[in-house]
């Protein structure tokens, strides 16, 4: 991507914070996608080996992701971060009055609020495509998480939407769909960041709808709107959102419309050493190709 194109898909942080505040009532109902994905993300736990105390989740929305690790790890003391407090309440009337091991945190990930070496786990499900700098984020996980700490995370690919991208710059020139990083950029950032032993593979998921507005709809409703820079500022026209709806309809199979997501998983290690570990990306890069299941 170039440097123009760079700039209007930089998302407004108080955009993103917006977005998700508004989103709070009505996430749980429509967080399928980000349900199944965390399910998952925490599954690949069961091969590490870890016990963790202190955890950390980053983008903790309204608890589902933290439920699943209290279940997991009884004994362990759970942070809720989130940039939208509205996600935050709702997340803490679900947690017990007495006894809870939760704590609940309104951040932002681009600076995260934390003493280093302090968790064992950092778990961020869908969290860092909201974020405009990678290498921002992953050093702040780094600098958090003890020796020996992991960092378990997931995000969209390039390909989530792709059907919704076509469409509307079939429209207008203007931004309507997030773009995605790509999984080897975020490989070559985590160890960029003294981040070890990076593992990512991909996953596609296809959701069907009766219409590209229950699409729409359900995306709205999870704040998963269009925040970048170079989204249209004024309204977009009735004529032009119907066109966006005619062109979807070539993609109708089965009496559906597919909605295409790529999901990264991905997890890597704070090294034990304090000297940073030197990995080539040559290195990494082929182990990532090796690993991307489509």
């Amino acid at each position: 991507m170039n440097e123009s194109n760079h700039k209007k898909y930089i998302k407004n942080i108080n955009n993103v914070r917006s977005a998700f505040k508004k989103a709070a009532n009505t996430y749980d109902e429509y967080s399928i996608l980000q349900q199944i994905t965390a399910d998952r993300l925490i599954e690949s736990l069961e091969q590490m080996k870890i016990i963790p105390t202190k955890i950390l989740d980053l983008g903790s929305g309204t608890g589902y992701g933290a439920k699943i690790l209290h279940n997991k790890y009884k004994n362990a003391e759970i942070f809720q971060a989130d940039i939208a407090e509205e996600m935050l309440k709702i997340s803490k009337k679900k947690s017990p009055i007495i006894f809870s091991k939760d704590h609940f945190v309104c951040a932002d990930a681009n600076s995260i609020p934390f003493k280093d070496n302090f968790f064992d786990l950092v778990l961020c499900g869908l969290t860092i495509q909201w974020c405009n700098d990678l290498d921002l984020i992953f050093s702040g996980v780094k600098q958090i998480l003890k020796k020996n700490g992991v960092f378990l995370f997931s995000s969209f690919g390039p390909d989530s939407l792709k059907e919704l991208r076509d469409c509307w710059s079939r429209v207008d020139d203007y931004v309507h769909v997030n773009a995605f990083v790509d999984m080897h950029d975020i490989g070559d950032a985590l160890v960029r960041n003294s981040l070890i032993s990076p593992v990512l593979n991909t996953e596609i998921i296809t959701f069907t709808y009766d219409d590209c507005h229950q699409l729409m709809r359900e995306l709205k409703n999870i704040g998963a709107n269009n925040i970048n820079n170079g989204r249209r500022k004024s309204l977009t026209g009735k004529n032009k959102l119907k066109k966006v709806f005619e062109y979807y309809e070539q993609y109708r199979e089965n009496n559906k419309l597919p909605a295409t997501f790529e999901v990264i998983y991905g997890h890597a290690w704070r090294s034990p050493d304090t000297n940073n570990t030197s990995i080539p990306l040559d290195e990494v890069r082929d182990k990532l190709r090796n690993k991307r299941s489509i």
